[in-house]
């Protein structure tokens, strides 16, 4: 049997901000995204904040004849709106357009690709990897209540620390310990530690990457990163997932036809 040619459409969901930045970093985002895949049909929409909103989209990917929908969500862990706000939208949206199959992708970490995201970052910031094994370095993310987020967090930065960084203590901008400008003082009395850099693990700018930088200026950190962004990592991890996401789309398509 014929598999179907025809790729799926990649609908990128973003939580939607009312910092003008988020929403500006996103469609720099996708568009790198496009740029890295011609001939992929890349859409985006947002959970709150922002337009259009995801069910608006899908509405407009139906009317238009659109079969299959990869869904990812442009997240960095699995938590609250991996597990229930994007389901109970798409699950929603899936009812009331049974024509179009939405299939929800993974969730962009953890990866490999994101590590050197987050290096690119710091070396942009005026780091060098000669700077590394007497480098401090807070990997600080958003946060979540949510423990398994949590212990996702805690395994990225004994990773990030494997590659040579003299030390790496994670911390959050919410929800959880330590905040970041705690987790620099600690690494201030770390043995080896001369100087200390602050990496946002976190993709768009908005209110908690803001609490990040100001933790990493009120403590002194020596070094500050740009959040992930539109990396070109960033972008290669999110079309890794799509593609993972297509294998059952396939399948599907096999067994119709």
């Amino acid at each position: 049997m014929l598999l179907s040619s025809r790729r799926p459409v990649l609908l990128v969901i973003a939580h939607g901000s009312r910092d003008p930045r988020h929403a500006a970093t996103v469609h720099a985002l996708v568009e790198r995204v496009r740029s890295l895949r011609p001939g992929l049909r890349v859409e985006t929409g947002f959970l709150d904040f922002n337009a259009p909103a995801v069910p608006q989209v899908l509405e407009r990917l139906a009317s238009e004849g659109v079969e299959d929908v990869v869904a990812l969500p442009l997240l960095l862990t699995r938590a609250f709106h991996a597990k229930a706000d994007i389901p109970a939208v798409l699950h929603e949206a899936s009812a009331r357009l049974p024509r179009l199959r939405i299939h929800q992708a993974e969730v962009l970490g953890p990866s490999p690709l994101l590590l050197g995201a987050l290096e690119r970052r710091l070396y942009e910031a005026g780091l060098t990897p000669g700077d590394k094994s007497s480098t401090g370095v807070v990997l600080a993310s958003a946060g979540s209540t949510d423990p398994e987020a949590i212990a996702v967090i805690a395994e990225i930065a004994r990773e990030l620390r494997y590659t040579g960084w003299c030390a790496v203590r994670p911390a959050f901008a919410s929800a959880s310990l330590p905040r970041t400008e705690d987790a620099v003082r600690s690494l201030r009395t770390a043995a080896g530690v001369r100087r200390v850099a602050v990496a946002p693990y976190v993709i768009a700018p908005g209110f908690l990457p803001d609490r990040i930088a100001r933790g990493a200026r009120e403590s002194g950190a020596e070094v500050l990163g740009e959040v992930l962004g539109a990396s070109p990592e960033v972008a290669h991890v999110l079309l890794a997932r799509y593609d993972e996401a297509r294998v059952p789309v396939r399948l599907a398509a096999a067994v119709s036809a």
